[in-house]
């Protein structure tokens, strides 16, 4: 069942779409949170950033990044692992152009646009009982003295 695994991955993802996109500038690791484009059938996580961003160049310099998606109200969570590009690719800015890339630059045409693109290689994923169902496990495991079953967790190659 990897393939239902790695669809259960992007999923979450897709749901979530918001995360932190942590980068290692040779000396610390660097998180800032992002908007997601998830591009499934493209195996790709797209962001939009501008060229004078330190990431850019953190990325340039050091490729593997990692991504971090939760939802804490319906605790879910995704972290993935991959390698990441920055492009200039105008045709792509155009076509993942929306309203929130707005508040950023006035248009796609922008020159300081750029975009970040990852590649994800693994992804792990734990899909909890959403917060009711989770305090209701967590207290019936207290009276009881059992373990509350906190959801499935899963480690998937991309």
């Amino acid at each position: 069942m990897p393939d239902n695994d790695v669809d259960r991955a992007w999923n979450l993802m897709e749901s979530v779409r918001f995360c932190m996109l942590s980068t290692w500038n040779g000396q610390e690791l660097r998180s800032r949170p992002m908007g997601a484009f998830i591009r499934r059938n493209e195996n790709a996580i797209w962001f939009f950033t501008d060229r004078r961003a330190y990431k850019d160049d953190e990325i340039r310099s050091y490729p593997r990044v990692n991504v971090a998606f939760a939802d804490p109200d319906r605790q879910a969570y995704v972290a993935v692992s991959g390698s990441a590009q920055v492009s200039d690719d105008r045709a792509k800015i155009r076509e993942l152009w929306s309203i929130p890339t707005r508040f950023w630059w006035d248009g796609p045409e922008d020159p300081n646009i750029r975009l970040i693109k990852i590649t994800p290689h693994t992804a792990e994923f734990w899909d909890g009982p959403g917060n009711l169902a989770g305090s209701l496990k967590v207290a019936f495991g207290l009276l009881t003295g059992t373990h509350p079953d906190a959801g499935e967790k899963k480690k998937v190659a991309m």
